[in-house]
């Protein structure tokens, strides 16, 4: 019941068949646009046209303007019919009941079914196309003929008046030929787009597949350097431990050395001062020939004892820096291990550790070069080499390394 109610309302009121191409009068009323058009035709010469359903009047013929949403309606109504109606274009003289067209005439304006077909004119200014809704955009809007030609100059629709009139003189083509050249460019057109959306499609693929994979690199990168900073710390711990050691060991052997050597100062300052005293009382006797019979006194102040002594002084309180910064430069290496941990390895200079050099073997100061050497008295730890080795600090906890080495002729 419905459908029938709506079926009515789709009605134009002059050919009583569902809108073809509707369009709105100023006065709100719907017509198909040929219906009105002939109707508006009729009243030419009259002194104003009139609506047919209202009979609202205007002196000037009114503008149509097409009813894009009545024009939506009929399509979602028709797209709900029969296979026999699915055009939507019924036959315009079959006004008692709709009667699906067969044909549309574009010099009448007119859709034909299979009867009135067989009776309409054959002559050449008729012509027969499928069934279409925009009949009247298939004239010309200033001759009323029918749009045979296409200018290819001003890229429009003409008629033949139009082709000897203000496109004279232009590049014209038959209207089938340019609509036939017109659908080559838009397959031509098509098929690239068609590549080009295939080609995007695998890009939104692709981006969607890294966006997929993205939490698991990132998860990976995470877990690896959680793991890498707490390798860090643990070696920090670790070099914080050999460090302090280290000091600390070298703060009791200059605490030994240096109270040994106060022992030795004391044992000799007590000789002096024996020796003082004996002095004093040499000074302090009157007989010359007991002083002249003393050993002569003058080694009793020899400068090269008291050198020596001051020079052990001096060295007795040093620590060995240079040890300390040997263990301290594993801190490089630590942090050189950073780029490691994450990234792919780059090559590397060897660096040597002076804490493990043997005593005849002299380290450079960017700590890259051994060579033998006079020996150097370094402090005897257990890192330490007797013979002519040093190794290097770098450390790997797996995999294959290696490095190119120069070595002179004379070692």
């Amino acid at each position: 019941m419905a459908s029938a109610d709506l079926r009515q309302e789709l009605d134009c009121s002059i050919c009583l068949s569902i809108y073809t191409d509707p369009v709105t009068l100023t006065c709100g009323h719907n017509f198909c646009r040929v219906c009105i058009d002939r109707v508006l035709d009729t009243q030419e010469g009259c002194g104003a046209y009139t609506c047919p359903e209202c009979r609202a009047e205007c002196q000037e013929r009114p503008v149509l303007i097409r009813n894009i949403t009545l024009c939506n309606i009929v399509g979602s109504f028709l797209s709900t019919r029969p296979d026999q109606e699915e055009t939507g274009i019924f036959c315009t003289h079959c006004i008692h009941s709709p009667v699906p067209a067969a044909k549309s005439c574009l010099h009448c304006e007119a859709h034909l079914c299979d009867n009135h077909l067989r009776v309409h004119s054959k002559s050449a200014e008729h012509i027969l196309c499928d069934p279409t809704t925009a009949l009247g955009n298939r004239k010309c809007s200033v001759h009323k003929k029918i749009l045979e030609y296409y200018c290819t100059e001003d890229a429009a629709c003409i008629c033949v008046y139009c082709s000897a009139g203000e496109h004279r003189g232009h590049q014209v083509e038959i209207l089938d030929e340019a609509f036939e050249k017109k659908k080559e460019k838009l397959r031509t057109v098509l098929q690239k787009l068609t590549i080009k959306s295939a080609e995007t499609e695998k890009r939104v693929q692709s981006l969607q597949e890294c966006r997929r994979e993205d939490p698991l690199q990132a998860a990976g990168i995470t877990e690896r350097v959680t793991v890498l900073f707490r390798d860090i710390r643990r070696q920090l711990d670790d070099l914080e431990k050999r460090v302090l050691s280290e000091i600390s060991r070298q703060e009791q052997r200059v605490s030994s050395s240096v109270s040994a050597l106060i022992q030795q100062l004391e044992i000799k300052k007590d000789e002096l001062s024996g020796k003082m005293c004996h002095i004093e009382e040499l000074c302090n006797m009157t007989d010359p020939v007991t002083v002249l019979q003393e050993p002569d006194t003058g080694d009793l102040c020899g400068t090269e004892d008291t050198e020596r002594h001051d020079t052990q002084v001096r060295g007795a309180g040093d620590l060995d820096v240079s040890l300390i910064s040997g263990k301290l430069h594993i801190l490089s290496d630590i942090i050189a291990g950073i780029n490691r941990g994450i990234y792919v390895p780059e090559p590397t200079d060897l660096l040597l550790d002076v804490a493990t050099a043997a005593n005849n073997i002299q380290i450079s100061g960017d700590r890259k070069t051994a060579s033998r050497s006079p020996y150097q008295n370094r402090p005897v730890t257990p890192e330490r080499f007797e013979c002519d080795q040093v190794i290097s600090t770098r450390r790997f906890s797996s995999g294959r390394h290696c490095w190119e080495v120069d070595v002179s002729k004379s070692w």
